[in-house]
């Protein structure tokens, strides 16, 4: 099969990651694999493996919206795909568009929890009209899938993300001092970060030698810092930036801590319990509690709440026995949502689209993919 992703950039993010791991696993099974995207390779941040055909389409926002859809059409279509998959809601909804009129079937990814993550009314206007043309809508939870209308429900196929074992850089010698909690996410305020420092704060006289390090980097920033500095942190905190590889860091963690308000499917989440970390999440909509088996391989604890935070923190920092309990529980996660089995799901999946797509036009007495 010929297979075409469609994606904004490359860039550092949880969605950009998955499209690079079901490029490594589709082209492992034998498909022809392409992804086209708005941003060159510049902005890349991940790499894709040899063998994936890359088109850079170089669209940017000043672009006349005629103009953006036609490069769009013409880029995607030059790969000659049997399926498209687009991947996060404007990008699925332009798509939709730009390829109005082909008769090349069409899945939507959808990367978080609509519920929750806000876009303008006249996106969300759009996305609830032109989603009624797409051929598939791929979502993340079983949770996010009932946030859909009834008519959509046939439309919808729940794959999680895939988890894979760490990957260590060769000759990192960047170790933070021991022990250490860490949190991994771009610096926004739906990560929580303020709850995971008003939390911290608290343990920090029971456990001084205890030092949190967070990687990631957003508009947030400032007022993390401004929090850290009002709570006198000191440099008990670390905000780390964006790293190559947060495995590196995640295997010498004692201990991980998601504050989220809200989530997709955590990336990060997997990633440390593929490190076979204890791991705390606050059972925010949606993906944790399809993640963490609560009580056998992490703990979840109300969502938004500073003091839930704080006890279990307090709970695990404190007891060594638990800690390599949750660790090594958490570690199957790499089975669980191993890319074999999801690269499976997600070839199941398109092929199936593409048998119906046949099916229908065959009815209507068109063939063709690629018109």
């Amino acid at each position: 099969m010929r297979i075409t992703f469609v994606i904004g950039s490359l860039e550092a993010g949880g969605a950009q990651r998955t499209v690079v791991l079901l490029c490594e696993g589709l082209l492992s099974q034998g498909h022809h694999v392409s992804v086209v995207t708005f941003n060159g390779s510049e902005k890349d941040f991940f790499e894709l493996p040899k063998g994936i055909e890359r088109t850079a389409l170089c669209i940017s926002s000043c672009l006349q919206t005629l103009i953006k859809f036609t490069r769009l059409r013409r880029g995607i279509l030059a790969t000659k795909p049997d399926v498209i998959v687009s991947f996060i809601e404007t990008m699925n909804i332009m798509v939709l568009f730009a390829m109005w009129g082909t008769k090349v079937p069409v899945v939507v990814s959808e990367r978080s929890n609509p519920k929750s993550y806000k876009i303008s009314v006249i996106w969300k206007w759009l996305r609830w009209w032109i989603y009624q043309k797409t051929d598939r809508i791929i979502v993340q939870t079983k949770a996010v899938s009932n946030y859909f209308l009834p008519k959509f429900q046939g439309k919808l196929s729940v794959i999680p993300n895939p988890v894979i074992p760490p990957r260590t850089s060769e000759g990192f010698t960047e170790f933070p001092p021991k022990p250490f909690l860490i949190a991994v996410g771009r610096l926004y305020y739906y990560k929580g970060y303020d709850l995971l420092l008003k939390a911290f704060a608290r343990l920090k006289t029971s456990y001084p030698d205890w030092s949190l390090i967070i990687l990631g980097e957003g508009p947030a920033r400032v007022e993390i810092e401004a929090l850290g500095l009002e709570l006198e942190l000191g440099d008990s905190i670390s905000l780390m930036g964006t790293v190559g590889n947060p495995y590196d860091f995640l295997v010498h963690a004692d201990l991980f801590v998601m504050s989220s308000r809200f989530e997709g499917f955590p990336n990060a989440l997997c990633e440390a319990m593929a490190c076979g970390l204890p791991v705390i999440s606050t059972d925010c909509p949606s993906g944790p509690q399809e993640i963490i088996r609560n009580g056998e391989d992490g703990i979840l604890v109300e969502n938004e709440n500073a003091n839930a935070l704080f006890e279990a923190m307090d709970q695990l920092m404190s007891d060594k026995k638990e800690q390599k309990r949750l660790g090594s529980n958490a570690s199957q996660i790499v089975e669980r949502f191993s890319l074999k089995k999801i690269v499976g799901l997600w070839e199941e999946m398109i092929v199936q689209v593409i048998s119906e797509k046949q099916k229908t036009l065959a009815k209507k007495g068109g063939t063709s993919n690629h018109a």
